[in-house]
């Protein structure tokens, strides 16, 4: 089973940017219900796509106080506990992050390996990717970022 991903989230100043699980120092970040980590957002609506288990947001609602600020990497385990009770495992999984700053290159391993971790998987079998918008539209604004993740399931008996 293949799955998609997309999350988008406003920009704003003074507030925390987590990104694939990394804490980066950043003068602007993500504002959400969560931690706000639009990279792992979208991984977890591809894993959940994959699997037929709905969506991040009918999962974990931004409605319900338990998850407010609630760590991504939490949700991403969450996810991929529902995915093994429904008797799949992840294959691999390929994202994107677009956003105009700051720039991801030195965490982009971490981001790898926090997700492999968490999915069981080698980091090989992870790409994290990132670039911009050329300064178009709200992200080229910086007043929000962007991200797209897909991945591959299989079942147990495959």
């Amino acid at each position: 089973m293949v799955g998609f991903g997309y999350d988008v989230h406003r920009l704003a100043e003074g507030e925390s940017l987590v990104l694939g699980g990394v804490a980066i120092s950043s003068p602007i970040g993500t504002v959400a219900h969560s931690d706000g980590d639009v990279l792992l957002h979208a991984v977890c609506d591809a894993l959940l796509g994959a699997a037929g288990l709905g969506d991040i947001g009918e999962q974990f609602p931004d409605t319900q106080e338990e998850y407010r600020g609630i760590s991504s990497m939490e949700l991403l385990a969450r996810v991929v506990s529902m995915i093994a009770q429904a008797g799949m495992s992840v294959v691999n999984i390929d994202c994107t992050l677009v956003m105009e700053a700051p720039k991801i290159s030195p965490y982009k391993l971490l981001m790898r390996q926090n997700i492999a971790t968490v999915c069981a998987l080698p980091v090989e079998r992870v790409a994290v990717k990132a670039t911009t918008s050329e300064k178009l539209g709200f992200v080229g604004a910086k007043q929000g970022a962007q991200a797209y993740a897909v991945c591959m399931l299989r079942t147990r008996n495959e």
